[in-house]
């Protein structure tokens, strides 16, 4: 299949999601999860672009000025904050559900995102490029993992930099991330996850790498039933992030 053919959705997903679309600001919803993800996550970004593009993580508005895209955005649980910290954020998703839901919520918080039905390729197709690229929970829903890690490292700009969290593929993930969070916590409806879709790290440094972006940090991440929250660590068994950068 040449370049130009092949596409980067995964159509059952998509249509998982949208179904869902109404869910997203629900922090008792469906995307409870993603609402307790977010304190870590978004410190994580922040922390590391700050330190990358010589900001001031206390700052206001640390991300004054940088252009963001937000691939797989949804709801906009991860374009809204990006954006009050003060990045141009573009937030990207192919469910026209999600980004209605996005769009809407975002007008209702007074915060500016540009939201935009599209994919990956379509951006890249459009000569469209980012000082950061924010791929968070995406790429185990994608259908072409290494086509669609490559179409987003094309858009990092020189000194830029690519955040990727995902879930690894070990058995210790498939019994915590799929078979307990979906059937004996029910913290994501059933089918959410498929053991075969994810991702381990190396599939991930691969594509990356060939596409001129270096690995400059990587992370577990784990959930403290005692602290109610997620925390980082050293094991990157199950949820993980990778941080990327392009030389400038």
């Amino acid at each position: 299949m040449t370049e130009a053919a092949k596409s980067t959705i995964d159509q059952s997903e998509v249509d998982r999601f949208s179904a869902m679309a109404a869910e997203w600001w629900s922090p008792t919803g469906k995307f409870k999860p993603l609402h307790k993800f977010n304190p870590v996550r978004l410190a994580y970004i922040r922390d590391h672009a700050c330190e990358n593009f010589g900001r001031d993580p206390k700052s206001a508005r640390p991300l004054e000025g940088l252009r963001v895209l937000d691939i797989g955005c949804g709801g906009g649980l991860l374009s809204e904050p990006v954006a009050r910290m003060g990045a141009s954020v573009v937030g990207a998703d192919p469910s026209e559900k999600n980004i209605g839901i996005a769009s809407t919520h975002a007008k209702a918080s007074g915060v500016p995102v540009d939201y935009r039905a599209v994919t990956a390729e379509q951006l890249a197709e459009a000569g469209e490029t980012f000082d950061i690229v924010l791929n968070m929970e995406v790429v185990e829903h994608v259908a072409d993992v290494e086509f669609f890690l490559s179409t987003c490292a094309k858009m990092v700009r020189p000194g830029g930099l690519m955040f990727v969290a995902t879930i690894n593929r070990t058995m210790k993930a498939a019994a915590l991330a799929i078979f307990a969070a979906e059937n004996v916590l029910r913290w994501l409806p059933r089918g959410t996850h498929q053991y075969e879709k994810l991702v381990r790290p190396e599939e991930i440094e691969k594509p990356l790498g060939a596409n001129g972006l270096d690995i400059i940090a990587r992370t577990g991440v784990f959930y403290s039933p005692l602290q109610d929250r997620w925390n980082l660590s050293k094991d990157m068994d199950v949820n993980y992030m990778l941080l990327a950068k392009r030389a400038g």
